[in-house]
C-alpha cells in the first residue's frame, strides 16, 4: 500500500490532502483570516480519511509543507505531522512551500515562475523557477524594490504569482512580469505528485531533528545590497 496524507498550513489556508499511490482520493481546504488551523487541521485529517474508509494506521507517510511561511502556522502542520509518524511510525516527507505553490501554475508564455508568499511590509518569500517549475535561485526573504529582479528579467519574462505578488505590481515595475489574476497559495493537493516521488525514493526527514524551515535569518531587515535578487 501506499496511502500518503498531506498537511499544509504554511498561509492563511489550511489544507489536508489523501492520496493513494500519488493519486487523489479526498481533500479538504479553508482559506481563513483568523488562522484556524489549529480547530481545522485535525478535523480536515479525520473527514478526508473517513471518506475514503481509512484508518490512520493504514497510512504509509506524512507529507507537510515545512515552509518558509507563517511562524504559528507552519509549528502547527509540523506538530501534527510529527505527531502522526511517531504515533504511527511512519516516515515524514517534507517539501518547500514556494514550490508547493508553483505547482498550481499553469504554463504560460513565460520563461520563469515567481513565487511570493507574504511576509512583512515590502517582504515577501520568494524563488525562481524555470518553465519547467525546476530550481533556478532559491528561497529568500526578499524586500522588494525598483531593481527587484531587474537583472533576471532583462530580456526574461516571468509569470508572478502567491499572495505576496500583488505588492511587487503596485511597484508598477518595468518588467517583462505576468501577474496572475487569481491570488494562489500552497495547496495540500499541489504536495501529491511532489510527495509521492519523494515516498519512492525514500527521502524522508529526521523525526527526531526536523524543524520548519522559518528563514530565521531573515527576521531583521538586511542591508540594501542585500535586499535585491
Amino acid at each position: 500500500m501506499a496511502y500518503l496524507l498531506h498537511l499544509e498550513t504554511s498561509t492563511k489556508q489550511c489544507s489536508v490532502a489523501l492520496a493513494y499511490k500519488g493519486e487523489l482520493l479526498a481533500s479538504r481546504v479553508l482559506l481563513n483570516e483568523t488562522f484556524s488551523h489549529s480547530e481545522k487541521l485535525h478535523l480536515f485529517s479525520s473527514e478526508v480519511l473517513e471518506e475514503a474508509n481509512l484508518k490512520a494506521s493504514e497510512l504509509d507517510a506524512i507529507a507537510v509543507s515545512k515552509g518558509p511561511g507563517s511562524y504559528t502556522g507552519l509549528r502547527i502542520g509540523v506538530a501534527a505531522a510529527k505527531g502522526f509518524c511517531f504515533g504511527l511510525d511512519i516516515p515524514l516527507i517534507a517539501l518547500n512551500a514556494l514550490e508547493i505553490l508553483v505547482q498550481s501554475s499553469k504554463a504560460q508564455d513565460a520563461d520563469y515562475f515567481i513565487p511570493m508568499m507574504d511576509a512583512r511590509r515590502m517582504e515577501v518569500y520568494t524563488a525562481v523557477f524555470d518553465k519547467n517549475k525546476q530550481w533556478v535561485q532559491e528561497t529568500s526573504a526578499l524586500v522588494l524594490g525598483q531593481d527587484s529582479f531587474k537583472s533576471l528579467l532583462k530580456e526574461k519574462t516571468a509569470l508572478v504569482l502567491g499572495d505576496g505578488a500583488a505588492k511587487f505590481k503596485a511597484l508598477n515595475p518595468e518588467r517583462n512580469a505576468i501577474f496572475s489574476t487569481e491570488t494562489h497559495y500552497p495547496s495540500a493537493v499541489d504536495m501529491i505528485s511532489m510527495a509521492w516521488e519523494k515516498f519512492n525514493r525514500k527521502a524522508f526527514e529526521s523525526l527526531a531533528y526536523f524543524e520548519p524551515f522559518y528563514l530565521k535569518d531573515f527576521q531583521t531587515t538586511p542591508p540594501k545590497k542585500n535586499q535585491r535578487v
